[in-house]
C-alpha cells in the first residue's frame, strides 16, 4: 500500500514522519517544495505514477490571524488544494485523511464537548476555509475520513508550548486568557492514531468525519501554568485575563473541548491525558537542548 503524506514538514506531517519510521507499508513524503497541492494535474500526476492509496493531508494555511487579510491564500491551501486531494484520491479508488479544526464552531456558545453532528459556524476566514475544504471533500464523493482537531502542539515549527516555554523562561510576569477553554493535542498522538489506523487498514469502511484531541479540559491559562511547572520556569508569574483585553479580528472559540466518543468506539484506541503528553514532549524538547 502506498500512502501520500502531505504537509510533510509542519508539525502534524513531522511526527507523521517519526511515526512511520515502524512503517510496514510504503510511506511518501512531501512538502510545497515536492508537491504543489493547489495544481491539480500536480497531484494527480503523483496519485497516478504513484499509484497512491491513502492521502494524509497535513498541510494547511493555519495562521488564524494573519487569514483575516489573506482570504484568497486561506481559500487556496485549505479549500481548493483539498479538492484536487479528494479528485485525485477518487480517481484511484483511494482515501483521503484530512485534518480539520475546531475553528468550524467559531464562537458557538455552550459547554459541553462538542460531537461530530454539532452545527458548524465558523465566525473568521480561517474556519470558513477549513470548513469549504470538509464540504470539498463531500463534494467530491470520495472515500474520507476527517478528524477535526484543536489546540496542536509539537516539538516542531511554531506552537503555544514553544512560544511560552520562552516566554516563561525570559518574562518575569505574564498573562494568559482564562476564558477559553478546550483540550491541547500533542500532534505526536495524532500522528500515531493515524499510523495506527493506516497500518491496520481501519480506515477501511469507517469512512465520516472524527473528532480527536488529548483528553481532559483546561483554559490557556492553566496550559501555560503547566507548561511553566513542568519546564521548571517557576519565577515567571502568570496571571489569568479576559479575552478582551488582547483584541483580535477573530473571535476565537470560547469552547473548544472535543468529544471523542465516536472516535474511541470506531477504532478502539487510548486517547492520552493531555498533561501527561505535555510532559513527553517537553521532555523532548528539553533534551534536544542538552
Amino acid at each position: 500500500m502506498n500512502i501520500l503524506v502531505t504537509g510533510a514538514n509542519g508539525q502534524l506531517g513531522n511526527c507523521m514522519r517519526r511515526s512511520a519510521k515502524a512503517a510496514t507499508e510504503n510511506y511518501i513524503f512531501t512538502d510545497a517544495a515536492e508537491l504543489d497541492i493547489t495544481n491539480a494535474d500536480a497531484v494527480a500526476r503523483m496519485v497516478k505514477e504513484n499509484d497512491i492509496n491513502v492521502i494524509v493531508n497535513c498541510a494547511a494555511y493555519t495562521n488564524v490571524d494573519k487569514a483575516e487579510g489573506d482570504e484568497a491564500l486561506a481559500e487556496k491551501l485549505n479549500a481548493g488544494a483539498v479538492a484536487n486531494l479528494a479528485r485525485a484520491i477518487k480517481d484511484n479508488d483511494g482515501t483521503l485523511i484530512h485534518i480539520s479544526t475546531d475553528y468550524v464552531f467559531g464562537g458557538a456558545k455552550g459547554n459541553t464537548p462538542r460531537t461530530e453532528i454539532e452545527p458548524v459556524n465558523p465566525s473568521g476566514v480561517y474556519g470558513k476555509t477549513k470548513l469549504h475544504g470538509e464540504q470539498a471533500i463531500e463534494e467530491s464523493g470520495c472515500k474520507a475520513l476527517i478528524f477535526r482537531t484543536a489546540w496542536l502542539y509539537s516539538e516542531y515549527g511554531k506552537n503555544f508550548v514553544k512560544t511560552m516555554l520562552n516566554l516563561t523562561s525570559t518574562k518575569t510576569e505574564l498573562k494568559v486568557v482564562f476564558d477559553q477553554v478546550g483540550t491541547p493535542t500533542y500532534a505526536q498522538d495524532l500522528a500515531d492514531a493515524i499510523f495506527h489506523i493506516i497500518e491496520n487498514h481501519k480506515f477501511e469502511g469507517n469512512e465520516g468525519t472524527y473528532h480527536y484531541s488529548n483528553e481532559g479540559v483546561c483554559s490557556w491559562f492553566d496550559f501555560t501554568k503547566n507548561i511553566a511547572e513542568i519546564s521548571g520556569n517557576t519565577r515567571c508569574n502568570i496571571q489569568p485575563c479576559h479575552s478582551y483585553e488582547f483584541p483580535s479580528s477573530v473571535v476565537r472559540p470560547s469552547y473548544s473541548v472535543l468529544d471523542k466518543t465516536k472516535f474511541k468506539d470506531i477504532f478502539g484506541l487510548c486517547v492520552p491525558y493531555w498533561t501527561d503528553s505535555l510532559k513527553k514532549c517537553i521532555r523532548n524538547l528539553k533534551s534536544n537542548e542538552a
